[in-house]
């Protein structure tokens, strides 16, 4: 008789209420509970969710609740309400843990969201084929159910014990990663490039030896293994050759720090911010929103200007050209106040302005100023801009404007000789 048979056969029984109302109990201290302990938590926390129940101490405390009813209980009266609301509670559980790592390890993938569903509707139909009696009857027909692979023969069942339980060793891998970055690396270690590779090493390792169990757990022969793992050796030697390299590139840029997450870099005349330095390749963000993707490779064989390494002052430069009237001396101070009155502009090493070019519309002049960011030196150098051309109008100084010079031989009605010209603006 299933569970769901007692549980109808005994709903006349004087004791379903109480039962109904300690498990009722038992979800409400263990929601107390969870409450005052994760009322100092973050939401970021496998054990604590945002309200709480989202977490996994709330149903895990509320399936010991209710198994110590359950043994209290047990031989004194009937416990079907109880025995029903085990399963319940450990595919809740299930789910909450699978979901919270997820969501933790993975906050914006839209594939986590649809394997944290796909798990939710296994675990619930697992549940319910349990409560009706009907799982020991589908396991019997998924075992019935096989594959022959050579002399190998594997059983529906099987597979899908053996995805289980890859499954729930990953997650728990990637439950202590999570947590020994947050708990270990972000203590111990303060540079954030050195941090994430380091988290992506620990990652990678326990994700390996997580299979590893997952696949000696099931029967898998490790052994078989190493002819794999040959054939992997050749590939990456030959087909997979690039990609091989792009991956040592990421870790030996994280390693020797030569990139770090916040540099402003110029690759291959594109110039922006680190944004983020994965495995294989790189993230850079540009001032205008323009985000490139280069490949690691090219950061270690290729020439690149890291504007962030050693210093962060940066040079920046702008031409104004004014007639030849204007008095050099004088257009050099008004260049060098114009600069000065920016407050990012720095004042020491101080602006320059210097007569670079006799040009052939007036003279050419060049302000050199530093400033200590980056990313301002396309604001910086609009405000002087600015502050340029209103001093210069203030002290009545022109701004050079193209002239040219037109000869016309023998035109109707000039006097003048044939090598006289004509100007223009």
């Amino acid at each position: 008789m299933t569970d769901f048979d007692k549980l109808v056969r005994d709903l006349g029984h004087p004791g379903v209420p109480l039962q109904v109302a300690v498990l009722l109990g038992c979800l409400a201290l263990a929601y107390f509970i969870s409450q005052r302990m994760g009322r100092r938590q973050g939401p970021d926390t496998v054990w604590f969710g945002r309200n709480t129940i989202d977490g996994l101490l709330f149903p895990l405390l509320a399936l010991g609740l209710t198994y110590l009813a359950l043994l209290y209980f047990a031989p004194r009266q009937p416990t079907t309400v109880l025995h029903i609301a085990i399963p319940v509670l450990i595919s809740l559980a299930g789910i909450r843990f699978l979901a919270r790592v997820l969501t933790i390890v993975f906050p914006n993938s839209g594939l986590a969201r649809l394997m944290e569903r796909l798990f939710s509707w296994l675990a619930w139909i697992a549940a319910v084929l349990w409560i009706v009696g009907l799982l020991p009857t589908v396991m019997d027909q998924m075992d019935a159910i096989n594959v022959v692979f050579g002399k190998t023969r594997i059983s529906l069942l099987a597979a899908v014990e053996a995805v289980l339980s890859a499954g729930a060793v990953l997650v728990l891998a990637l439950w202590i990663s999570a947590a020994l970055e947050k708990r270990v690396l972000r203590e111990a270690v303060q540079d954030l490039s050195l941090r994430k590779v380091a988290s992506n090493a620990i990652r990678a390792v326990l994700l390996l030896i997580g299979l590893l169990f997952a696949l000696s757990a099931v029967g898998v022969d490790l052994t078989a293994l190493s002819v794999l793992g040959g054939a992997l050796g050749v590939g990456l030697g030959f087909g997979l050759q690039k990609l091989a390299s792009n991956y040592v590139s990421g870790f030996v840029i994280l390693f020797e720090r030569s990139l770090r997450i916040g540099d402003t870099v110029k690759v291959d005349n594109f110039e922006g911010v680190v944004t983020d330095i994965k495995t294989r390749y790189t993230l850079i963000r540009a001032g205008n929103g323009r985000e490139a993707v280069v490949p690691n490779e090219r950061l270690i064989t290729e020439r690149v200007e890291n504007l962030s390494l050693a210093d962060t002052r940066i040079l920046v430069s702008t031409d104004v050209a004014v007639d030849y009237e204007s008095d050099p001396t004088q257009v050099q101070r008004l260049l060098c106040e114009a600069a000065l009155a920016v407050p990012r502009v720095l004042r020491e090493p101080a602006p320059a302005a210097q007569l670079v070019r006799l040009g052939t519309d007036g003279l050419e002049f060049t302000l050199f100023l530093w400033v200590d960011d980056p990313s301002l030196q396309g604001s910086v150098r609009s405000e002087v801009n600015l502050g340029v051309l209103r001093g210069l109008r203030e002290a009545g100084i022109s701004i050079a404007h193209p002239q040219r010079v037109v000869r016309v031989p023998g035109a109707r009605g000039d006097t003048r000789p044939a090598d006289s010209a004509v100007p223009l603006g």
